[in-house]
C-alpha cells in the first residue's frame, strides 16, 4: 500500500483527528510564485497581449486569493487539529480567514498571538491584501466602506478602481509564506 500523508492516512481512524498539513501550504505558495514566474517568462509581444487583455490582472487577483485559500484551509486545519473543543468555539462562526477573527480563536484557545509573531508591518500587509481580495472578490475590484476601514492608509476612495501588480503578489506570497509558518509553528513542540 502506497504511503499517504499522516492527514490522509489516520483520518478514517476512529478517534483520530486529521492534522493539517504545513507542508501542503508551503507548496500550494511554490505553486503561486511559480506561476508568477512563468508569466515573466514570455516573450515581450505575448506579455503585451495578454496585459491588454486583461489576463496578468486576473492571475493577480486569484493569486491573492488563493493565498487567502491557503490560510483559511491551514488555519482551521491546525486549529482543529489542536484544540479539543474547536467544533464547539467555531459553531456560528463560518470560515476561519479574517485575520484578525483567526488570530483571536487562538488567543483565546491559550495560544500564542499571532499578531504578535508576525512582524507589524507585515501583519498589516496582510489585512491589506485581504481587502485587496475582498474588493476583487465581491465588489468586483472597486473600493467600497470595508475596504477602507481595514486599510486606513489608503489614499483610493469609495468606487474607485483597485489596483494591483506583480509586486503587491510576491510581497503577499512572501507575508503569506511567514504567515502559515507561523501558524504551522503554534502547533509544533
Amino acid at each position: 500500500m502506497p504511503s499517504l500523508p499522516r492527514e490522509r492516512r489516520c483520518s478514517s481512524w476512529p478517534g483520530c483527528r486529521a492534522r493539517p498539513a504545513p507542508a501542503a501550504s508551503q507548496r500550494r505558495i511554490a505553486a503561486e510564485t511559480a506561476r508568477l514566474d512563468g508569466l515573466a517568462q514570455l516573450p515581450q509581444q505575448t506579455a503585451a497581449s495578454l496585459r491588454e487583455q486583461g489576463v496578468f490582472s486576473r492571475l493577480w487577483v486569484d493569486t491573492l486569493e488563493n493565498l487567502v485559500g491557503v490560510v483559511e484551509a491551514l488555519g482551521s486545519g491546525v486549529f482543529r487539529g489542536a484544540v479539543t473543543d474547536a467544533e464547539q468555539r467555531l459553531r456560528g462562526k463560518g470560515n476561519i480567514f479574517q485575520l484578525n477573527d483567526t488570530a483571536d480563536l487562538f488567543v483565546a484557545a491559550g495560544y500564542t498571538d499571532l499578531r504578535t509573531v508576525i512582524d507589524g508591518q507585515r501583519w498589516q500587509r496582510l489585512i491589506e491584501f485581504w481587502a485587496t481580495r475582498h474588493v476583487f472578490t465581491h465588489n468586483d475590484g472597486l473600493v467600497d466602506d470595508k475596504f477602507l476601514n481595514k486599510v486606513p492608509s489608503s489614499t483610493t476612495r469609495v468606487g474607485q478602481r483597485l489596483t494591483i501588480t506583480e509586486e503587491h503578489c510576491r510581497q503577499a506570497i512572501t507575508d503569506t509564506d511567514a504567515l502559515c509558518r507561523a501558524l504551522g509553528a503554534l502547533i509544533t513542540p
